[in-house]
């Protein structure tokens, strides 16, 4: 299991990067104010730190208890990143709509297009992570 001091690692780092690339391609996407849609990225991004280090920390229990490892097949990789996303989803949305400014089906499609980003880019992260940062108990299963 990684420590409490590499999992505020990760998950401080996932937020940084994703607030660097994501900010400036809404704002420009979706025609919204630089500076509204920074305080949005802000606040969506210290709530998916607290999401992340919650979830992360469940999911790896999880998947030890039933597994014997925190090591991620491919197939286990993306549930963790369809079910992270999924529940941030669920939290953000009422959020967008609110500081938009925005109706609720509108507040959606820009929560989707959050959500298709941070897909990408959590599996992308995640395995960069994994690879730069391997988690000694992540040995070899026979889990694909």
């Amino acid at each position: 299991m990684r420590s409490t001091k590499d999992r505020v690692r990760q998950a401080i780092s996932f937020e940084a990067i994703g607030l660097l690339l994501s900010v400036p391609l809404a704002a420009f996407t979706f025609g919204f104010d630089m500076g509204k849609t920074g305080v949005l990225g802000v606040v969506g991004a210290t709530i998916a730190t607290i999401w992340n280090y919650v979830f992360n920390l469940g999911f790896d229990h999880g998947l030890k208890h039933f597994t014997g490892s925190t090591r991620k097949s491919l197939r286990m990789r993306f549930l963790h990143a369809v079910s992270f996303e999924l529940g941030l989803m669920l939290i953000f949305l009422p959020i967008i709509a609110w500081w938009m400014g925005i109706g609720l089906l509108e507040a959606l499609i820009v929560d989707v297009a959050f959500v298709v980003f941070y897909l990408v880019y959590a599996f992308v992260f995640t395995w960069c992570y994994d690879t730069i940062f391997p988690d000694t108990d992540a040995k070899k299963t026979n889990a694909t």
